[in-house]
């Protein structure tokens, strides 16, 4: 399975990682805003750390005990929201 561009696979094909650096907190916690909004719709809620203009992400579906398509798609919807 490959990982979405910007993304890496890690703990052995485990999870989704990827860091996205913004201007400054208000644009990170905006996007987290419209990233939370359709993790919801698409009822699919990542990992994430953020840390003032950063934030760090985590996909993996735990049920399945690794990376899904659920995870690419998610993946690939956080690309499109920040503009990549």
């Amino acid at each position: 399975m490959d990982a979405p561009e910007g993304w890496a696979l890690e703990d052995g094909g485990k999870a989704l990682v990827r860091t996205l650096k913004f201007k400054d907190f208000s644009e990170a916690f905006g996007f987290l805003s419209r990233v939370a909004l359709y993790a919801e719709k698409a009822d699919h809620h990542p990992e994430f750390t953020s840390v003032w203009n950063r934030v760090d992400f985590r996909l993996t579906s735990h049920d399945a005990g690794g990376v899904t398509d659920r995870d690419i798609k998610l993946a690939e919807a956080i690309n499109r929201i920040a503009g990549i």
